[in-house]
């Protein structure tokens, strides 16, 4: 029993890290996506 509680702990957390890394580079990426359109507006309505 503590075998199977031991593996179903390391699913469990490696699963968490990958979700957290993916959401992190997500979430930057979409941030510069958004800085990028932003600027462009901005260049835009100066001219």
């Amino acid at each position: 029993m503590d075998e199977q509680l031991r593996i179903i702990l390391i699913i469990i957390v490696s699963t968490s890290i990958f979700g957290l890394l993916v959401f992190v580079f997500v979430k930057n990426y979409i941030r510069n996506k958004i800085n990028n359109l932003v600027d462009e507006e901005k260049d835009k309505k100066l001219k």
